[in-house]
């Protein structure tokens, strides 16, 4: 089992080959690229030439820190014909990229938009279609994840749509701050991380509020009746995802993946926060696994 840092919370004052540093002096041994302004920015063409591949390759080995996976989030699912080609083609680089860097995986999500699902879907299913023999040629891993406030967003169907998909490579994250949108009261990891079984390869670590609770009004959202989702990444322990039952249940799969703390909106305490995420991971980790199963 691996333990990666998305060091998201650097990304405003270190760029993407000052990272792997940060990542090692924060005690992890694994990083994750989620998008970068000077990497693979969201929703654009990726920004970093084959010389910053080089450089971001050489400075991770330096510093001692693998690279987990490379996670773009793209408009492959639309909402228009013009916007899913665009992403297609950022996709292609982007797996150049990820190979260029001697990583095996890239996790992304969805995308698309829920109130016209069935074309998003269909957008979807037409960028896998030229997708596909580009990362089996590459030797590429995909891991999907639903998202809040993307054509996918419950977890059980996430899970049907990877099995759908019919491809042994391609594989399920579960992501704890999105607890409660993706299996509704109470959020029920047990049952999806049960259905997902091997096919969940991949955990995002972070908290959240239960949105769902007192009757919905955890959160205030104006106006009333907004479709707006509202969600946290925050430090475990500021939320209310219960992390024993998330473990409990991947234990009981006998998940063996990546676990990747992705802590956002807190950077006055970055350090702090990455530190305390890790020596908590470890915790759940050796608690549900044992001491020996987390690894380089």
């Amino acid at each position: 089992m691996k333990l990666a840092l998305d060091p998201q919370m650097f990304y405003a004052t270190h760029s993407v080959h000052e990272l792997p540093d940060v990542v090692a002096k924060m005690g992890y041994r694994w990083m994750e690229l989620s998008p970068k302004a000077d990497f693979i920015p969201f929703f654009q063409h990726p920004r970093v030439d084959d010389a910053g591949v080089a450089k971001l390759r050489k400075r991770a080995a330096d510093a001692g820190v693998g690279i987990a996976s490379v996670l773009p989030v793209l408009r492959w699912s639309g909402p228009g014909e013009e916007e899913r080609q665009a992403a297609v083609r950022a996709w292609k680089r982007a797996i150049q990229i990820t190979v260029d860097l001697g990583v095996d995986t890239m996790n992304s999500e969805f995308n698309g938009r829920p109130e016209g699902a069935e074309f998003a879907e269909a957008q979807f299913l037409r960028s896998m279609d030229e997708l596909i023999p580009v990362f089996e040629r590459e030797g590429i891993t995909l891991v999907l994840e639903p998202h809040p406030d993307d054509f996918i967003e419950d977890g059980h169907a996430a899970v049907q749509m990877v099995r759908g998909l019919n491809r042994d490579w391609i594989s399920f994250l579960y992501c704890t701050p999105h607890t409660f949108h993706q299996g509704g009261t109470g959020g029920d990891p047990a049952g999806i991380i049960g259905a997902a079984g091997d096919k969940v390869t991949y955990v995002h670590l972070a908290d959240t509020l239960d949105h769902t609770a007192s009757n919905g009004l955890r959160y205030i959202v104006n106006p009333p009746g907004s479709t707006a989702r509202v969600h946290q990444h925050a430090e475990i322990g500021r939320g209310e995802v219960d992390f024993d039952a998330v473990f409990a249940a991947l234990a009981s799969v006998g998940f063996d993946g990546v676990v990747s703390s992705c802590v956002f909106g807190w950077e006055e305490d970055a350090e702090g926060i990455s530190v305390r995420q890790r020596e908590k991971a470890t915790a759940l980790i050796e608690k549900h696994f044992g001491a020996d199963r987390l690894n380089a």
